[in-house]
């Protein structure tokens, strides 16, 4: 592995947030000016193609990237800011699996990804659903 790879395989490490290739390139580029775009991408690529690192797709058109040995975990996506909440819940965990049973499969892996808003924030009204003077 090259200098360049461990700055951006560093960078991506001690990443507390869900860095797309433009932010790991910023912040490897903090580290060593000479790092290019295109060694990034190439770089997370093959971490990705290792099981390294997981690919994520919030919905805001980038790909997202966290390391892959972390322990498992759901996602919960203001889409406002696009902040990524971590969460764990025994119990989604535990429906996931009886959901799996009842429809008569065991469960091996999977990925759950909720989308919202602050609940502070006044809500917007859906589509046709305002009433008219």
């Amino acid at each position: 592995m090259t200098g360049q790879r461990r700055t951006i395989a560093r960078v991506l490490s001690e990443s507390n947030d869900h860095p797309d290739v433009e932010q790991v390139y910023r912040r490897a580029a903090e580290i060593d000016s000479k790092i290019s775009i295109a060694t990034v991408y190439r770089t997370v690529r093959l971490l990705e193609e290792a099981s390294i690192l997981t690919r994520h797709d919030f919905g805001d058109g980038r790909a997202r990237y966290e390391e892959a040995d972390e322990q498992h975990h759901d996602h919960l996506i203001d889409i406002k800011t696009g902040r990524v909440i971590e969460f764990q819940n025994p119990r989604i965990e535990a429906l996931q699996d009886e959901i799996a049973r009842e429809l008569g499969y065991r469960l091996v892996g999977h990925r759950l990804e909720l989308f919202g808003t602050p609940l502070n924030e006044a809500a917007t009204p859906r589509r046709g659903s305002a009433k008219k003077p």
